[in-house]
């Protein structure tokens, strides 16, 4: 699996980074078959509160690609909603 962090507009920390990678390694869990993991990170104009974008792309073979994108105070809370948006798609399709 390989993920791609896009950070749009700033430079996403290292320590950021290891914190979606580690989020995103779980994952794989519930679905072994994702291929590509893409994530967006990128700052709201209006320099307010709950001004972090977070989305996340999963593709995976022989099913449509599941999409979650969220809005929050910090990229590791819109992260960590995605996340588990995501997984909710993937037990979805598991069920069917």
């Amino acid at each position: 699996m390989e993920t791609k962090i896009k950070a749009i507009h700033f430079d996403a920390t290292e320590k950021l980074q290891l914190f979606i990678n580690k989020k995103v390694d779980k994952l794989v869990k519930h679905h072994e078959e994702i291929s590509d993991v893409e994530v967006n990170l990128k700052v709201v104009k209006p320099e307010t509160a709950m001004n972090k974008e977070a989305s996340i792309k999963l593709l995976v073979p022989q099913r449509d690609d599941l999409f979650a994108s969220k809005v929050a105070d910090t990229f590791e809370e819109a992260v960590d909603q995605c996340v588990d948006a995501l997984k909710r798609q993937l037990e979805k399709g598991k069920d069917r």
